[in-house]
């Protein structure tokens, strides 16, 4: 008999408790009505349930359940949901899972730093070892990926760099028009999590300058990695481009890179982690951004530019006309003139470097962590939306004698249980959590398509015996990536060269081989 077909008898008399038993105090948890099946006390309350459970079409909905672990886990364990004393043994299960997975996703970034070694702009250690430039690419391949993977589990949303509705709009919410170049990245990746509304006020003419709330939208985790192209390729891409000269080229590389910040190398990958940034305002999180004068920003200055160098031509002209017959009269006025002229020019300036203030303090308020910190929250968050997700849909298996065709029905009722429990309306990914615990030997399939749950007592005794030997299953670390040195980087040179010729040879023995091959 199963964990579901044993506790299945028991379910509507304990039920019936939470629902007799809710005289005072907090509402309980509702964890009992993640189920298949409707109430059975009356009519009307099967009508609910069928109206309550009704598909909810919302098609920007995420996979992100805004819902801390700890709150899912009390609600999912009360006591009324669980025949008996299993509540205990549930907990116990749940608390083992959290660990579990929190460990994994441990193992998997010790890999991920060490991929990262040579890559990262923060360390302070010393580097002792050295990578050929084809180690390098396989590396970076390496970090891109498992980035990847850390960003889906933790539920972030991809945002392609050429989206040209999301990215690059007119201008921002705080008053910048800004543009970015993304022609001067090798690697850009953009994730966010939580699209959300935040209030803020404002002043305005239509409320006498009374303040005023107002809705922006923000996104309230953005992530970035991004990575500049060799000095080299881009220097190619703009002779081809712009069908100048090497030199020339090189000139405008120079040029557009001379707006980054000296600390931004080619050979670096860097990882930005933000939170509660404006969707409007994404542009502002990359290195090259370029602030540029508003239309109204552009008539006002022109204007005043324009009404002060014409006063101070006209002040000047019958000045000028003396220089003859006086020359310090007309000096006089050729400097008053080109003071008005600096004048105006410092106030382009000036304007300019108060959108560049506006936006450094923005961001100094919207930066969550940098590089290696950013592995590591990521890791975190990923761990708990798999815990989140596997503990919800743990609660359901095991109750529930089920089988594969029947996964629908209990995505959409753990989507209502959610929608009504916290109010949150999320898009539950069931077949991640479900192959996560059927790789985890907690969650079995017959031949017959019915799926079987351990108990939760059995369940935590599966974890601990898999615990026992986690370490000795540890993948082994890379070691024949690079080359160690002990002070003598000349050899270390020489073994890199060395390596990178025989990598040639390699590659040129395999086109031969290719083109010689029979049938050619």
């Amino acid at each position: 008999m199963s964990s579901a077909e044993a506790m299945s008898p028991l379910r509507p008399k304990e039920a019936g408790k939470a629902k007799n038993g809710t005289g005072l105090g907090a509402r309980p948890p509702q964890s009992i009505t993640i189920s298949l099946r409707p109430p059975e006390s009356d009519a009307d309350a099967r009508e609910t349930a069928q109206a309550d459970h009704l598909p909810i079409n919302e098609p920007d909905r995420e996979t992100f359940i805004p819902v801390t672990r700890f709150a899912l886990l009390d609600r999912l364990t009360a006591p009324q949901a669980w025949p008996a004393a299993i509540a205990r043994d549930a907990r116990r299960f749940f608390q083992y899972l959290d660990y579990w997975r929190h460990q994994r996703y441990a193992c998997r970034t010790l890999a991920l730093e060490q991929a990262y070694e040579p890559f990262s702009p923060d360390t302070d250690l010393l580097l002792t070892r050295k990578f050929t430039d084809n180690e390098r690419r396989n590396m970076q391949a390496r970090v891109i990926d498992d980035m990847k993977h850390l960003l889906q589990q933790a539920n972030y949303t991809h945002v392609p760099p050429d989206d040209v509705e999301v990215i690059l709009t007119r201008e921002s919410h705080y008053g910048l028009d800004l543009h970015v170049d993304f022609t001067a990245f090798e690697e850009v990746m953009l994730y966010y999590r939580g699209a959300s509304t935040m209030q803020h006020e404002r002043r305005t003419l239509r409320k006498f300058m009374r303040k005023e709330e107002f809705d922006v939208p923000i996104y309230q985790r953005l992530f970035l990695l991004f990575k500049l192209k060799p000095f080299e390729a881009r220097v190619r891409e703009v002779m081809h481009q712009e069908r100048v000269s090497h030199k020339e080229a090189c000139k405008i590389v120079k040029k557009m890179r001379a707006m980054l910040p000296p600390e931004v190398r080619e050979d670096n990958i860097y990882l930005k982690l933000f939170k509660n940034i404006p969707r409007t305002d994404l542009e502002m999180v990359f290195p090259n951004t370029v602030v540029k004068f508003r239309l109204l920003d552009k008539f006002k200055l022109g204007a005043t530019s324009v009404g002060g160098l014409g006063m101070g031509i006209a002040s000047a002209a019958g000045k000028l006309a003396l220089v003859f017959s006086n020359p310090i009269a007309a000096a006089g006025a050729v400097a008053s003139l080109g003071a008005v002229a600096v004048r105006q020019i410092m106030g382009f300036m000036n304007q300019k470097q108060k959108y560049m203030v506006v936006m450094a303090r923005n961001l100094y308020f919207h930066s969550m962590a940098d590089n290696h910190g950013v592995m590591v929250m990521l890791a975190d968050r990923a761990a708990e939306e798999d815990v989140k997700e596997e503990m919800l849909l743990y609660t359901v298996l095991v109750k529930e004698r089920c089988r594969h065709c029947d996964l629908p029905a209990i995505d959409a009722a753990i989507e209502q249980y959610l929608a009504s429990e916290f109010g949150v309306n999320v898009d539950f990914d069931l077949e991640d959590a479900l192959q996560r615990l059927m790789a985890d030997g907690i969650v079995t399939e017959s031949p017959d398509g019915y799926l079987h749950t351990m108990a939760p007592f059995d369940a935590a005794e599966h974890l601990d015996a898999k615990w026992d030997v986690f370490l000795d299953n540890l993948p082994n670390p890379r070691s024949s990536e690079g080359y160690e040195f002990e002070g003598d980087t000349s050899a270390v040179e020489a073994a890199l060269r060395e390596a990178e010729e025989h990598r040639r040879e390699d590659e040129m023995a395999v086109n031969l081989d290719s083109d010689t091959a029979p049938g050619r």
